[in-house]
């Protein structure tokens, strides 16, 4: 099974990236977990430069091509005001027609210290235009995030990361039942 991993947070020593670190190393054998970089390299929204039968610009290729092949999507990102962070939103936008998210299992988790609530709403507004299959139980909302991560960005918290195995073990299941519909 194969997880991609996206931050919201274009920052090197961001907090939504060292949780997603940390999903990534209580994956089990057999699930690989990728974090997905290069959003910083996206440009701007276009539709011009994404019609139909058009190349897509270089890094949104590769972007697109990081999405296409996965299972699922762990989503972490912080809340800047009141909504998603504009460069994630901008990469949202570049795959909203593209189909790379269309009925995969999503897990959200949110590391915003001022609550988060309207990043998550944002989100899941975004995603089921998107026709994503948003996990919302199995989502995580973790107010105090620098409380529970080290001096170099490790969660530490063993509180969250039990939480991020039951995030963890719900992707799968969701997967799998995708995968049975589809055989």
């Amino acid at each position: 099974m194969k997880i991609a991993a996206l931050s919201g947070s274009l920052r090197k020593g961001s907090s939504n990236a060292g949780i997603l670190r940390a999903f990534a190393a209580i994956a089990p054998a057999g699930v690989e977990v990728t974090l997905v970089e290069g959003l910083d390299e996206l440009p701007l929204f276009n539709p011009d430069l994404d019609g139909e039968g058009a190349v897509p610009p270089p890094p949104v290729k590769r972007f697109r091509d990081a999405l296409f092949p996965v299972d699922a999507f762990v989503i972490s990102s912080p809340e800047y005001a009141h909504g998603v962070p504009g460069a994630f939103k901008n990469a949202l936008d570049w795959i909203v027609s593209s189909g790379e998210l269309c009925g995969k299992p999503i897990v959200l988790i949110n590391a915003s210290p001022g609550g988060g609530e309207y990043v998550r709403r944002a989100l899941l507004d975004t995603l089921t235009v998107m026709d994503a299959n948003v996990l919302v139980e199995a989502s995580l909302h973790t107010p105090f995030v620098r409380t529970i991560l080290d001096a170099d960005g490790n969660v530490v918290d063993p509180s969250i990361l039990g939480q991020l195995r039951a995030s963890l073990e719900a992707l799968r299941t969701a997967v799998a039942a995708r995968q049975a519909r589809t055989d």
